[in-house]
């Protein structure tokens, strides 16, 4: 279920609460082709399924920027805010992709507000995602993005 914020101030009480899981998403070779043609990263373990079967992970894996791409797609299922004016895309704290992400991956996420600060802009959100692969000992991806959300 879609959490919803209706002001900046439920935004800050759920600081520390974490929203999730929200809907899993499979991560196919067609998607992982479709990154490699965008951006230019056509590595053979990402691409070739049959040289990636002999390889490290015994298939193919998504890039893992693919997965830091996922999480608009996630954070648009997990929560919406329902004030404000734009929400613009500031950068992205501690980037880490502790464990690969194997074609047919079904993958799941997890987000919680980290901080919410004034700035000359807007407020500042920081939010903590988890991203990870169903059945895997490790997350996928943990990443903190920071968003201003104009008035």
């Amino acid at each position: 279920m879609t959490r919803v914020f209706s002001s900046l101030d439920d935004v800050r009480a759920a600081i520390g609460e974490e929203i999730g899981p929200g809907t899993p998403i499979t991560v196919e070779q067609s998607r992982i082709d479709a990154f490699a043609d965008a951006t230019g990263d056509h590595q053979w373990i990402h691409v070739d399924p049959e040289r990636a079967a002999a390889g490290p992970y015994g298939a193919t894996i998504a890039h893992g920027y693919l997965t830091l791409s996922l999480l608009p797609l996630f954070g648009a299922d997990l929560f919406t805010m329902d004030f404000g004016g734009a929400r613009i895309n500031y950068g992205v704290n501690k980037v880490r992709f502790p464990a690969p992400v194997p074609v047919n991956s079904v993958l799941t996420a997890t987000a919680t507000v980290i901080d919410v600060a004034d700035g000359p802009a807007g407020a500042m959100i920081t939010i903590k995602y988890v991203v990870t692969a169903e059945g895997a000992a490790k997350p996928a991806l943990v990443a903190e993005t920071l968003a201003v959300v104009t008035p």
